[in-house]
């Protein structure tokens, strides 16, 4: 059975007629009859009862034609589901965020204007740390992500830097260098650094640690852990202090200060969206577009 023979018989069962259904149809009467009977015999029973001026739908002819209408009608909607999943506006996609990435305003905006624009894409949301999101997005587990920068960067994904901002250095309340408007890198020898751990630790880190290096300051690491959020809960618990990018600064505002490092121009925090070009999902070009899109014109605005 075919989908033509379907087409052919409810177009007969609206007519009522062979004639003016061949010519809605387009084509010959004979031919459709002809077609009309060979799905008879596939399906075992009549369909139509011959009157001298047309046809009439039999019972199992009638019960037929409601089953074919429904099938038509989802294969219709199938189809142009399909459509628009190609065209990326309609879809899943799943969005991988890193804990810093996610407090940074770009994010949440860029995810609210594709949210509007494309409201028939179902977006799910993880916040994970940057090693956990390489590795899923390679496996083909995560879409697209937004994070700071990574310490591998596989040729296979593509990073595109849409942001950057100093880092801040985060002190308990009451630390001597708490009122300090930008705290030199000479004056952090000693002090018990609290960083994010490798793997999931942002490559960022790396620049500070240099930075710190070539001016002769030894970093006394206390702590490792797996986010940035849980770095500043410690410093705010006394634990130490540590480095975030300045977005955070509107976390535990009443437990720690953030001051700027004096000389920070080396060792600022990016921002970037990670695709894999070579998954062609629709959903995951237009989630880009948008959000290039988007900081084009914060670019043009500021």
């Amino acid at each position: 059975m075919e989908l033509r023979h379907l087409r052919y018989f409810l177009v007969v069962c609206e007519e009522r007629q062979f004639t003016r259904a061949a010519a809605r149809l387009h084509m010959q009467q004979p031919p459709l009859s002809q077609q009309i009977q060979e799905l008879e015999q596939e399906l075992g029973f009549a369909l139509f009862t011959r009157q001298p001026r047309g046809v009439e739908l039999t019972a199992p002819g009638e019960a037929f034609a409601a089953c074919a209408r429904n099938l038509l009608r989802t294969l219709e909607q199938g189809i142009t589901h399909a459509r628009r999943v190609a065209l990326g506006q309609a879809g899943k996609l799943h969005v991988a965020l890193t804990s810093s990435a996610a407090f940074h305003p770009l994010a949440p905006a860029v995810i609210r204007a594709y949210r509007d624009a494309h409201p028939d894409i179902a977006i799910e949301l993880s916040e994970i740390n940057a090693a956990e999101i390489i590795e899923m997005m390679m496996n083909g587990h995560v879409d697209v992500a937004i994070l700071r920068k990574p310490i591998e960067t596989p040729a296979e994904l593509r990073f595109e830097r849409i942001a950057q901002e100093h880092m801040l250095l985060v002190l308990p309340v009451g630390h001597r260098l708490a009122g300090t408007r930008a705290v030199s890198l000479k004056r952090l020898a000693g002090e018990p650094f609290i960083f994010v751990r490798r793997p999931g630790a942002p490559g960022m880190y790396a620049d500070f640690v240099r930075a710190c290096e070539a001016q002769g300051v030894q970093l006394r690491v206390v702590d490792e852990v797996p986010r940035m959020v849980t770095a500043i809960n410690l410093v705010a618990a006394g634990g130490g202090v540590t480095l975030v990018p300045a977005s955070m600064r509107r976390y535990q505002q009443e437990s720690v200060r953030y001051c700027r490092v004096a000389g920070d121009e080396a060792f600022r925090a990016p921002l970037h969206l990670v695709t894999k070009p070579a998954v062609r999902n629709p959903a995951v070009e237009r989630f880009r577009e948008t959000v290039l899109a988007f900081v084009e014109r914060s670019r043009e605005g500021g």
